[in-house]
C-alpha cells in the first residue's frame, strides 16, 4: 500500500541518498550523460551542506561558547543530543575552549537511549568522554546537592517529542528547580518540536494527578519547544525554586515546521521512538499499553503505529477510522477478528490526534469481552489517569463518543493555554513564502572527536 506523503519513517542523510541515486543512474546511462548526472548530484550534495535550522548547540558554538566560558558545566544529555553535523553535544562541550564540562546527567532510557521505558538508570562513566553520568531516572529524579556540587552552570539539551507524557520535560523541570534552589544558572540549548509549534490538544493535568508523566499543567500535546516550556514554567511558578534561566534559541525554526522541514537527521530518542514520525503515533496509541491493548511495541520496527487487541475486527475498525474523513489519516487492516490495524498519518494532518487516541482506546475497550478496562490492573488504571491528567479517562473509555465530541470537551482549555503561552514563545509562525535563509552546517565530525 502506498504511504501517504510525509509519512516516511527514516530521516535519511541526503549524502547517503545521493550515493544510492548515483549507483542506480550510472548503470543505465551512457558515458556522455554521466557528466550531467554528476553535476546534478553535486548540486544536491551542495544543498545538503546547508540546514534550514540552526540548533541551540549550533548557535552556542557559533558564539564560541561565550555564555559558558570559564564555567564548570554539568550537561543533561543522551545519544540524540547532537549538533547539526551529528556530533554529540557532550563532545562538543568537552572540546570547547574555555569550557570545563565536568559531569553528565542522564534521563529515562539512559545516556545511550537503550534502557526500556520505566526501568531505572544507574550511575556509570561515559565511554565517549570518561565523565561521570548521574542518573535522573533512578533512586531520585531530582538532582541532588552532591550531584550538583561545584557546578557553575547546568545545561539541558534533550530532544523532546512534543507530548506531555514523555518524561524529558519533567526531567528538565526538576533540574530547573534544583538549580534554582542552589543558585546555579540553568541553560536550555533548544531543539525543534517534531510535532510542530501549532498543534495544541487534550486536557490539562489536574493537580491531584500530577506525576512524572504529567509534571506541569500543559495539554497532552502542547506545541512548544523545551526552551519555551522552560520559560513558561519559570514564569508561572511551576518550578518551586525559579532559576536564573537562559535559553539558547534556534535560528530558522518556525511554528509551522514538522521535523522533515528542518533538514536535520532524526536520531532515536528512546527505544520505541526510532523515526521522525514516531511522535505522531505515540500520541495516538500511547494509552493502549496501560489499557492492556497492543500498539506494536516489541514486535514491529514501527512502534506505536499499530492498533491491536483480542476480538478486534481489523477490517471494520479500519473502515471506521477512514470514514472519519481526516485528511492525512489512513487505516490499513492487517487481519480480521483478532487482527491488527496499521495507521498511516501525515505529520501535517489537521486531525486532533489526542481525541483520536481516546476514541481508539474506547473502541478497543468496548470490542473486548470483557472490556479491557474491567481487566486492567489497578496500576494500569492509575497510569491511565496520570497520562490523561484526571480520573475522567475511566469514564471516557466507556462512552460512545465521536472524535469531534471528545475534542470539543477540551476546546476551552486549549484556547486558554494558547493565550497563556504567548509571552514565552520564541519562534515565529510565518507562512512558507517568508522562510528564512539556510544556515551552514556545524563543523563535520572528525575521527579525533570519536
Amino acid at each position: 500500500m502506498r504511504r501517504l506523503p510525509g509519512s516516511n519513517h527514516r530521516a535519511r542523510f541526503p549524502q547517503a541518498e545521493a550515493r544510492r541515486a548515483y549507483r542506480a543512474l550510472s548503470s543505465s546511462v551512457k558515458p556522455a550523460g554521466l557528466l550531467l548526472v554528476l553535476f546534478l548530484i553535486g548540486s544536491w550534495l551542495a544543498r545538503a551542506q546547508a540546514r534550514s535550522v540552526l540548533l541551540g548547540i549550533d548557535v552556542l558554538e557559533r558564539t564560541q561558547f561565550a555564555a559558558l566560558k570559564g564555567k564548570r558545566v554539568g550537561l543533561i544529555t543522551n545519544q540524540a543530543s547532537v549538533d547539526s553535523a551529528g556530533r554529540p553535544t557532550r563532545l562538543v562541550l568537552k572540546h570547547a575552549s574555555g569550557v570545563r564540562l565536568v559531569a553528565l546527567f542522564a534521563p529515562e532510557h539512559g545516556i545511550s537511549g537503550e534502557i526500556g521505558a520505566g526501568k531505572h538508570v544507574s550511575f556509570l562513566h561515559d565511554r565517549l568522554t570518561g565523565l561521570p553520568v548521574h542518573p535522573l531516572y533512578g533512586e531520585t529524579r531530582h538532582p541532588t546537592r552532591s550531584m550538583l556540587a561545584g557546578l557553575d552552570a547546568l545545561v539541558f539539551e534533550l530532544q523532546d517529542i512534543g507530548c506531555r507524557s514523555y518524561t524529558y520535560i519533567s526531567t528538565m523541570v526538576e533540574a530547573m528547580d534544583a538549580a534554582g534552589e542552589l543558585g546555579i544558572p540553568f541553560f536550555v540549548l533548544d531543539r525543534p518540536n517534531p510535532l510542530g509549534g501549532r498543534r495544541i490538544e487534550g486536557p490539562l493535568v489536574q493537580p491531584a494527578w500530577q506525576s512524572f508523566v504529567g509534571r506541569i499543567p500543559v495539554p497532552y500535546v502542547h506545541g512548544m519547544t523545551a526552551g519555551e516550556i522552560a520559560r513558561m514554567a519559570n514564569r508561572r511558578g511551576w518550578v518551586r525554586h525559579p532559576c536564573a534561566l537562559q535559553v539558547v534559541a534556534m535560528e530558522g525554526w518556525r511554528r509551522d515546521m514538522v521535523w522533515e522541514d528542518t533538514d536535520l537527521p532524526w536520531i532515536r530518542t528512546s527505544p520505541n521512538i526510532p523515526w521522525a514520525t514516531s511522535p505522531l503515533y505515540y500520541v495516538v496509541t500511547g494509552f493502549l499499553g496501560d489499557l492492556g491493548a497492543d500498539a506494536g511495541i516489541g514486535w514491529s520496527p514501527y512502534p506505536f503505529q499499530y492498533v491491536s487487541g483480542r476480538g478486534l475486527d481489523a477490517f471494520a475498525l479500519a473502515q471506521e477510522i477512514d470514514r472519519l474523513g481526516f485528511a492525512g489519516v489512513q487505516a490499513v487492516p492487517e487481519g480480521g477478528h483478532g487482527g491488527v490495524v496499521r495507521l498511516e498519518i501525515n505529520p501535517r494532518t489537521s486531525a486532533n490526534l489526542t481525541a483520536l487516541a481516546i476514541y481508539l482506546a474506547s473502541r478497543l475497550n468496548q470490542a473486548s469481552h470483557p472490556p479491557l478496562l474491567r481487566k486492567a490492573s489497578a496500576n494500569g488504571k492509575e497510569m491511565l489517569c496520570k497520562l490523561y491528567g484526571s480520573s475522567s479517562i475511566l469514564t471516557e473509555l466507556n462512552r460512545h463518543q465521536s472524535v469531534r465530541q471528545i475534542a470539543a470537551q477540551w476546546r476551552g482549555s486549549e484556547r486558554a493555554f494558547a493565550l497563556a503561552r504567548q509571552p514565552d514563545l520564541l519562534y515565529p509562525d510565518l507562512p512558507p513564502a517568508e522562510r528564512g535563509p539556510h544556515y551552514p552546517r556545524a563543523t563535520p565530525v572528525s575521527a579525533g572527536d570519536e
